[in-house]
């Protein structure tokens, strides 16, 4: 059965991060809403391509532009199925807004699917939603984790962990990882 799915964007949120869990969902049959706060359906969101270059943390560069399909101030989280919380520079920004928070907290408190990627764990850790959870993440947010009362979980680039109703992984290159396990407590059912 398809799901009704939000997914929470801001500003410079990691391109492939954004693009790719929404079409991959989209292709499998679920109806993805993707807002941003102050933005309307229609609207875009400028993101950023990050990449792992050799240097100590990834390099960033100007992204595409990504349109939204919905308007932040019309949704409710009560009426939606699962959460995708895509990473970058966006979660540093959307964990300052109250009404995104409430949103997250309402998908812990509702036991729903949340699927979080990279820089994602900076909201969930400001939501307070990881005490007693294991959650992986880009390594520079293993603080954040920690401090919320999570486990960080330390997996390959490649890997995704899944916690309860909660699927998490470190950065894009674990996208068929991170969307497998979330397919799975979606209950999607793929046949080919």
């Amino acid at each position: 059965m398809a799901k009704k799915i939000l997914m929470i964007c801001g500003d410079y949120c990691e391109d492939y991060e954004t693009m790719v869990p929404f079409q991959t969902l989209l292709a499998v049959g679920h109806h993805v809403d993707a807002v941003c706060p102050d933005k309307k359906k229609g609207d875009t969101i400028a993101t950023a391509i990050h990449d792992f270059e050799g240097e100590q943390t990834y390099s960033e560069k100007r992204g595409h532009n990504f349109a939204l399909n919905a308007t932040f101030d019309d949704i409710r989280a009560e009426d939606y199925d699962a959460l995708v919380i895509p990473g970058g520079r966006g979660p540093e920004y959307l964990r300052l807004n109250s009404k995104v928070l409430e949103m997250v907290r309402h998908f812990f408190d509702a036991d729903k699917p949340v699927a979080a990627v990279c820089h994602g764990a900076q909201l969930l850790a400001a939501a307070n939603v990881l005490e007693g959870r294991t959650c992986s993440a880009y390594p520079a947010c293993q603080p954040d984790v920690e401090l919320a009362g999570g486990t960080f979980a330390d997996i390959a680039v490649t890997e995704a962990h899944t916690d309860g109703n909660l699927v998490t992984a470190p950065a894009w290159p674990a996208h068929p990882a991170w969307m497998t396990q979330f397919l799975a407590v979606l209950g999607t059912k793929i046949t080919l």
